[in-house]
């Protein structure tokens, strides 16, 4: 077959679709520029002339990757029409949601092997970044309403973090056969962290009927 040397649309956004599409059901150590040239009937030069190496198209899809994964998990925590404990709540879900619908590209995202390329292009305290920043700025905004004890909001963070992080790990690698019981999992952190993180002599409020309960549980 002779291969195609012109583009056709945006080629460039063409491969990356191809590349995502691939990761969802293949692992990214699999994924090969000649996969791209095959799906595309294009040739070697014509993917060269977009990303030189499979490392610059995975830097790219690092930078796309954290830029969904970002808007999933961002307007959610920013929604200033909901309530505070609300967001956090739908916010971690959808983090983790997230994960077990994407694990090669969370990986990716969060994984050491390419660790050399997400460092020189992203940054975790980034303002757009993963919706960490954003988690950041909804504890500041509890602390300064009294709702969240008054700490370290950085280090809280990082705290919160390594937890969504630690059970999306744990359901996406399979070491603990748990995926059938990933919601009552969640919903027990996200009451742990609520105990632990908020401050005492507030009471919180939630739109969502199950949330109340744990916040009040009845007597």
């Amino acid at each position: 077959m002779i291969k195609n040397e012109y583009h056709h649309g945006n080629l460039k956004e063409e491969f990356l679709k191809i590349a995502f599409d691939f990761i969802l059901k293949d692992d990214v150590e699999n994924l090969t520029l000649k996969v791209l040239s095959d799906a595309t009937g294009t040739s070697r030069s014509a993917i060269y002339r977009h990303f030189v190496s499979k490392d610059a198209l995975i830097e790219m899809m690092i930078f796309k990757g954290f830029e969904e994964f970002g808007n999933a998990i961002s307007p959610l925590l920013k929604n200033q029409q909901k309530l505070l404990v609300d967001r956090f709540y739908l916010s971690a879900k959808t983090y983790i949601e997230f994960a077990m619908q994407n694990p090669n590209l969370y990986r990716l995202l969060f994984g050491k092997k390419y660790a050399h390329i997400r460092d020189t292009i992203i940054n975790i305290q980034d303002e757009e970044c993963s919706g960490f920043s954003a988690l950041k700025a909804a504890i500041e905004e509890g602390q300064r309403s009294g709702i969240l004890k008054k700490e370290d909001s950085f280090q809280r963070t990082i705290l919160i973090w390594s937890s969504l992080h630690g059970l999306s790990s744990l359901l996406i690698d399979g070491f603990m056969d748990i995926n059938n019981i990933h919601t009552e999992l969640y919903d027990k952190m996200f009451q742990d962290m609520l105990d632990t993180f908020t401050a005492k002599k507030i009471k919180l409020l939630s739109s969502i009927p199950f949330i109340n309960d744990m916040i009040h549980p009845a007597k």
